[in-house]
């Protein structure tokens, strides 16, 4: 295994080798900020641009968190709105809608990293990212010349949160956001209605999970079009079936007369069953 310093001089080698200042295209999540982290560390603050892209898939709360961090580190933090339901792929929910989101996100990014005289975009995509085969939002990316220094340096998710923590950065261990829509079933349209209802669930239930003291790290309601399936931690899936109130959280966010069940959280899910 790596040590926190072999892994820093790799990453920040690869981020010296682009030879300039470039955005990165900045979710706020761990891969995101730390590349963000690496440029401010190689370039400086004044080199390197955040760009995070803001539509209906952005869960509420992530915009203000990446704007935080971007702010700590000195860094030019813009907010690009993004049109991906616009994008009749991206709409019709196929098992490449990834490809029709990353593609309207970093065509967005890259005009406007342009008009800021940089050329150059980076992403957060990492060794384990480029080895899954559900992520054809990686093609968009290669397509476009994206720079990838977390996968060109060899770091895989668990060196991201290794460094990111010898950092000192908040994002370490920072739970993965992926954007709303993959929580909708492969084949059911994407609609505004459809995201911001699973929005609006996943804050319900997180809030009703404080409230009876149970700090889950991962939460996903997921719409399977006739029901609604919330995933949490293992530990805690007999507890938030116990709540009395979910399922009116539920009701109340969108899920109006749909059964619901409660499953232990795994990992896009929905790429391997419904």
């Amino acid at each position: 295994m790596p040590s926190d310093d072999t892994l820093e001089h790799r990453l920040e080698d690869r981020v010296r080798a682009l030879g300039g200042p470039f955005a990165v295209a900045y979710s706020g999540g761990a891969d995101s900020a730390l590349v963000l982290a690496a440029a401010v560390r190689v370039l400086g603050p004044e080199r390197v641009l955040a760009v995070t892209a803001v539509s209906e898939s952005l869960a509420d709360g992530e915009l203000s968190h990446a704007r935080r961090l971007a702010d700590e580190l000195g860094v030019t933090h813009l907010a690009a709105r993004t049109y991906e339901l616009a994008q009749p792929g991206y709409r019709a929910n196929g098992p490449d809608r990834c490809y029709f989101c990353k593609s309207e996100v970093l065509d967005t990014i890259a005009a406007l990293a342009h008009r800021q005289g940089l050329e150059m975009v980076a992403t957060g995509t990492n060794v384990d990212d480029a080895a899954d085969p559900y992520r054809p939002g990686i093609r968009a990316g290669r397509e476009r010349g994206i720079r990838t220094p977390l996968l060109d340096a060899g770091l895989t998710k668990a060196d991201v949160r290794r460094l990111s923590r010898h950092w000192s950065l908040p994002t370490w261990n920072k739970p993965a956001t992926p954007c709303l829509a993959s929580r909708v079933r492969y084949g059911i349209e994407v609609t505004p209605y459809r995201l911001a209802r699973v929005d609006r669930a996943e804050a319900a239930i997180r809030a009703l999970l404080a409230e009876a003291g149970l700090q889950v790290t991962d939460l996903r309601v997921r719409d399977l079009g006739d029901r609604a399936r919330v995933e949490v931690d293992p530990a805690f899936v007999t507890r938030t079936a116990a709540l009395p109130s979910l399922a009116e959280a539920l009701a109340a966010a969108g899920f109006v007369d749909l059964p619901h069940q409660v499953e232990p959280f795994r990992s896009g899910r929905l790429n391997i069953d419904s």
